[in-house]
């Protein structure tokens, strides 16, 4: 049921975000999305770009996780199940980081520049440049909807051939050690060989 106040086409856009230039129910949207932010239904993750707040949670000052606005934001850019997050992020995802951290890494299909979050949630989203059908992912769930996060193993992988992404490198060879404990080992093997990273697997063993 569409939430009062708020159409339809916003509520089961991917993520319940959606882009002012690619939305047709508005004749201004622009203007009517702000309006809606204003009145605490809606929330802007960036320029043009705004998410509906969870029905329950209108007026409570509700603000995502930076993870799941980096998700809700790349979807909107490129669309369903295109971005994945990855990295670091994916780390937190698979509550392998315990604490928050600044930065949120999504993978998609092409350049973009890096965005900063608003104030409410905080934080820095780097868009990567990966083939993302060939990363290994899985379905997650957010207060947002689904999203795409990559899977443990694929996780261990890309955080020991690039520690310094995202500029916490300790924070991912702690997340690796905790991966590793729940990762399987023919999988690791598997992605190492499909995706060339042989090496970065050699590394994994050496300092697991």
């Amino acid at each position: 049921m569409p939430t009062p106040g708020i159409p339809g086409e916003i509520v089961r856009a991917p993520m319940r975000t959606v882009k002012a230039s690619t939305l047709e129910v508005y004749a201004q949207p622009r203007r009517q999305l702000a309006r809606l932010a204003d009145a605490g239904r809606m929330l802007r993750l960036g320029p043009g770009i705004y998410t509906a707040v969870p029905d329950d949670r209108v007026g409570t000052g509700w603000a995502p996780t930076l993870e799941t606005a980096a998700a809700a934001l790349s979807t909107a850019i490129y669309g369903a199940r295109v971005p994945v997050l990855m990295g670091l992020s994916a780390a937190r995802i698979h509550q392998a980081i315990p604490r928050a951290i600044g930065v949120a890494l999504v993978a998609v299909p092409g350049h973009h520049r890096a965005m900063a979050l608003p104030e409410q949630i905080g934080g820095l989203v780097r868009f990567v440049t990966r083939d993302v059908g060939r990363l290994d992912a899985e379905l997650v769930s957010t207060e947002l909807g689904q999203t795409l996060v990559t899977t443990p193993e694929q996780t261990i992988l890309d955080l020991t051939r690039r520690p310094d992404l995202g500029g916490l490198p300790n924070e991912a060879a702690s997340a690796v050690q905790a991966l590793l404990a729940r990762a399987d080992e023919n999988v690791l093997a598997s992605l190492a060989q499909d995706q060339r990273m042989r090496a970065t697997l050699a590394r994994v063993r050496r300092h697991g």
